[in-house]
């Protein structure tokens, strides 16, 4: 596992040397009992506008009250994950694709975070014995074309880890397409060096996709700009999902200006997900109608380049269905 510790902050006291808490904020450090607990990179603690109680970066990843707060529908696994997973750490929902969970950890934990049954639940990183199951499992599913390598954050891993995970999945299936799911040129684009890019650049035929996820054009920096440099020069296709966050995105403005800005620095927007049913996140899911209204109007003003596809996972693994606003002009190229 990749030591970070010092990059990071977990507790009231170190974040209040750069924050002043709101009561909701206080509240839940003194009495918080959800699963998720909080950790910040101080890189992502330095974008946040400290004078801003409602910045949309503070929104995603400083915990407030609100996350005690349950509504109908909700549960901790809303895409069914459990029960499609062959192995505790591999999920089979969809025919032609699995997502193996590599490590529980991240540097920064989402509030908006959909799989909050396993983050940070003190699982750490894949064995060598269970590699060997999931091997097995892969070599007798050749209708399986892609893995989506997630958890967590495969990032946390070290670059020698990281490096093992995928020689041995690709030696039983040398076919086989990799996603590798990261927010880390987000949350702590130091992360990315030379010596890892030049440890997955052997892995990029078949194909080696990075999925990320910017959910704000404030995300976009220099720093991050140079970590997605490293990757596409390095022939590693970089696509992004976005997440719809109440009081983060929520407005057509900002979404227009992050998906311009992503094509600017080699990013493909892919998807803008409706938020999921997951427990204690209510606060930050944007009503369905106001997101279909949202993507209508992206349509008349971004190019089929920026627009990413909006969709909702369907409850009980019902998997990914695009959603259209009423109206729309579709984008000409």
């Amino acid at each position: 596992m990749l030591m970070i510790n010092q990059a990071v902050i977990t507790t009231r006291e170190e974040l209040e040397r750069v924050l002043t808490l709101s009561e909701p904020e206080l509240r839940w450090f003194s009495s918080h009992t959800d699963s998720l607990p909080f950790q910040i990179s101080r890189y992502y603690l330095n974008l946040i506008d400290p004078s801003d109680p409602n910045d949309p970066l503070r929104r995603q990843a400083i915990p407030t009250t609100d996350e005690d707060v349950r509504v109908e529908g909700e549960n901790l696994d809303p895409l069914a994950e459990v029960s499609h997973s062959i192995f505790p750490r591999l999920i089979h929902r969809y025919t032609n694709r699995v997502a193996l969970l590599v490590t529980d950890r991240c540097v920064l934990y989402c509030r908006h975070c959909f799989r909050r049954r396993f983050t940070a639940g003190g699982e750490l990183g894949v064995s060598d014995s269970e590699l060997q199951e999931i091997g097995s499992y892969l070599s007798v599913h050749p209708e399986i074309r892609e893995i989506l390598l997630t958890g967590g954050d495969p990032l946390t891993l070290s670059d020698v880890r990281l490096e093992q995970i995928i020689t041995t999945l690709r030696k039983v299936r040398n076919d086989l397409v990799i996603r590798l799911c990261t927010r880390m040129p987000v949350t702590y684009p130091a992360r990315v060096t030379d010596e890892l890019v030049a440890r997955l650049r052997p892995f990029t035929s078949p194909a080696l996709f990075l999925m990320t996820q910017f959910n704000h054009f404030r995300e976009v920096t220099p720093e991050s700009r140079r970590a997605i440099d490293r990757f596409v020069d390095a022939g590693i296709p970089v696509m992004n999902q976005s997440v719809l966050l109440r009081g983060v995105n929520d407005n057509v403005d900002t979404l227009e200006r992050l998906m311009n800005d992503l094509v600017a620095i080699r990013v493909k927007p892919y998807y803008l997900f409706q938020g999921d049913l997951v427990g204690g996140t209510a606060h930050l899911r944007v009503p369905l109608e106001q997101g279909l209204e949202i993507e209508r109007m992206l349509r008349e003003r971004l190019s089929g380049l920026a627009m990413p596809q909006y969709a909702v996972d369907l409850p009980n693994g019902g998997g990914k269905v695009p959603l259209y606003g009423t109206g729309r002009n579709r984008p000409g190229g």
